[in-house]
C-alpha cells in the first residue's frame, strides 16, 4: 500500500520554464547517501524528508559511485512511496573510467539514463541533468541527445549543472534551430558567499528562457552552519572528504577565508539576535526568497539535521527587504550591476 503524501505545508514552484512543480527544499544525496550514509539510516532519512513535505530527491551517476542511486531507489521501494507523488532528479556525466563512460556523447547519455534507471529500479525520472558541459561534444549531439532520451520517456525534461550561461544560450539557440526542448534549469552552487554567477552571469537567462536554478551547497559545505568557525570538526564534511575539498580547505586558511569566517559569525549573531534562528536557518531561508531559485537542495546525515534546516520556512517571512539589505551589508559581496556607461537609470518600475 502507498504512503499518502502530505505537503505540510511546503510551498511549491516551477521548475524553471516548465509546469513541474517542486518543493522550495528538496533533498540531495551527495556525499552522503550510498557513501557515508548507508543501510537503514538512509531510509530513515528519506522518510523523515517525505514526512516534511519533501518529495523531490536529488541524485547522479556519479555519487559513490551510483550507489546513491541504488540507496535511493532500494528505500523508495521499502517505503511503498508513490512514483507520481515524487520528483526524481539524476545527472549524468561521471559513469566510469572508460572513454565513452563520462562526457555528454550520445553514447554515454543513453546508456548512461539506462543503467541509472537500472540502479534506481524505476521506469523514468522527471529530470535529467548534464552535470557539466561538455566542450569535446557538438552542441547538437547533445540537444539531440537529451531530446532522445525524453522522447523514450526515460525523462521528461533536461537540465544543466554548472554550465556557463554562453554553454546554456548556446544549448537554447540549437534547440530552437532543431525544434526540439531546451534545458528547463541550471543546477549550481549558490550561497551566501557565493553569488556572482547565479545572480549576475545568469541574470539575462531568467528574462529571456524563465530560467530556474536548482541550488547546491546552500551552506557552502557546512561553513554557513558556523561550525567551522574555531576550525575543522572532526568528523564534519571538510575532515572526512579532505582530498575532495583541498581547494577549499586551502581556501578557508587563507586571509580570504578568515573574512568569510568572520562574516560567518556576524550573521549568526544577527540571525540570533534580530530573527530568532540559527545562521543555517538564515542562510536556507535567504536562499529561498530570490525568486530565480526553484529549489534549495538540501544535504544531510541525520534526519534531525534536515528538520533543523527545514525551520528555515518560518524564517522566509521575516526576510523584508529592510533586513535583506541588512545581510547585503554583512556580506559585502553583492554582485555590481552592469554598467549603462553613465546613461541615467530607469525608473524602478521601467523594464529594460
Amino acid at each position: 500500500m502507498s504512503a499518502e503524501y502530505d505537503a505540510k505545508g511546503m510551498p511549491f514552484r516551477r521548475m524553471g520554464s516548465s509546469g513541474l512543480r517542486i518543493p522550495l527544499f528538496s533533498f540531495g544525496g551527495w556525499l552522503t547517501l550510498g557513501e557515508t550514509v548507508v543501510g537503514d539510516p538512509v531510509k530513515e532519512l528519506i522518510k523523515t524528508a517525505f514526512e516534511h513535505g519533501i518529495n523531490m530527491f536529488d541524485t547522479a551517476e556519479g555519487y559513490a559511485d551510483g550507489n546513491a542511486e541504488i540507496e535511493l531507489g532500494r528505500v523508495i521501494k521499502e517505503l511503498g512511496l508513490r512514483r507520481s507523488d515524487l520528483v526524481i532528479t539524476t545527472k549524468l556525466f561521471w559513469g566510469g573510467s572508460g572513454p565513452n563512460d563520462m562526457g555528454l556523447s550520445r553514447k554515454h547519455v543513453v546508456e548512461g539514463t539506462k543503467k541509472c534507471l537500472e540502479r534506481l529500479q524505476m521506469d523514468y525520472v522527471d529530470v535529467i541533468f548534464a552535470h557539466r558541459p561538455d566542450p569535446t561534444v557538438p552542441m547538437e549531439e547533445v540537444v539531440r541527445a537529451f531530446n532522445f532520451v525524453i522522447d523514450q520517456g526515460w525523462a521528461f525534461y533536461w537540465a544543466t549543472s554548472e554550465w556557463s550561461a554562453q554553454q546554456i544560450e548556446e544549448a537554447h539557440h540549437m534547440a530552437t534551430k532543431l525544434h526540439l526542448a531546451g534545458p528547463i534549469a541550471e543546477q549550481c552552487e549558490h550561497h551566501m558567499l557565493n553569488r556572482e554567477r547565479a545572480e549576475k552571469e545568469y541574470a539575462p537567462l531568467y528574462k529571456h528562457y524563465s530560467l530556474g536554478t536548482t541550488d547546491y551547497s546552500p551552506l557552502a559545505c557546512g561553513l554557513l552552519t558556523g561550525k567551522y568557525n574555531e576550525g575543522i570538526p572532526a568528523g564534519s564534511r571538510l575532515d572526512t572528504h579532505k582530498d575532495f575539498f583541498k581547494d577549499t580547505l586551502e581556501v578557508l586558511h587563507s586571509d580570504e577565508g578568515k573574512r568569510r569566517i568572520e562574516k560567518v559569525k556576524a550573521l549568526t549573531e544577527f540571525a540570533q539576535k534580530e530573527l530568532g534562528c540559527s545562521v543555517s536557518q538564515l542562510a536556507l531561508a535567504w536562499l529561498a526568497v530570490n525568486p530565480n531559485t526553484s529549489t534549495v537542495i538540501l544535504g544531510a546525515s541525520k534526519p534531525w539535521q534536515l528538520i533543523e534546516n527545514l525551520k528555515a520556512l518560518d524564517v522566509i517571512p521575516k526576510l523584508t527587504p529592510a533586513v535583506l539589505e541588512n545581510i547585503d551589508k554583512i556580506l559585502d559581496n553583492k554582485p555590481k550591476p552592469q554598467t549603462t556607461w553613465g546613461r541615467p537609470g530607469l525608473d524602478k518600475l521601467g523594464r529594460l
